[in-house]
């Protein structure tokens, strides 16, 4: 059954100026708290995939985790966190990428992804696409195969896709 977008849509609640002033954040909080909106979503994402061969969902942290395991879970595969600088213990694969203010760094564990495995990349919202090509470039680092990258939703304006050419980009719902 296909989702009902709207219902999706109003599910998700504007916060202006958060995290800082002129931006609008999108809040996913509510589509969690509802059972059958988060449901719905994640079966939204999930339906694209299903015929394909995924070995890892492959999430960023923090919102991307809650989402990336749902979708592992409905996927039936391994799931893979991409978190900040020193949160992961042992050997890690890093990247180290611009940000419109300075730079952040990601993690992934050296032995989290597989050479050859084909990985899903997972996320709330696609903006800039600045911290999913940092992704990609893990991914590519641990020598995987990129099936693509999913969203809950897609921030159009910010033309986040153009970073992103190297892989399929698919989002349920588009701003």
């Amino acid at each position: 059954m296909k989702p009902d977008l709207k219902y999706l849509h109003d599910n998700i609640r504007d916060i202006p100026d958060f995290p800082k002033k002129g931006i609008i954040f999108k809040d996913i909080s509510l589509l969690l708290q509802d059972p059958a909106a988060f449901r719905s979503a994640v079966d939204g994402i999930c339906r694209n995939y299903q015929k394909k061969k995924i070995d890892a969902v492959v999430c960023v942290e923090a919102r991307g985790f809650v989402l990336g395991a749902a979708v592992a879970y409905k996927l039936n595969c391994g799931l893979v966190m991409v978190r900040k600088k020193g949160k992961l213990p042992g050997r890690t694969f890093q990247v180290t990428y611009a940000l419109e203010y300075g730079t952040d760094t990601l993690e992934v564990h050296r032995d989290g992804i597989r050479p050859d495995q084909n990985v899903l990349i997972v996320d709330d919202v696609l903006a800039t696409g600045g911290t999913v090509a940092a992704v990609c470039r893990l991914v590519k680092k641990s020598k995987a195969n990129i099936e693509g990258a999913a969203f809950l939703l897609e921030l159009e304006f910010l033309n986040g896709r153009k970073k992103l050419s190297s892989c399929t980009v698919f989002s349920l719902l588009k701003y």
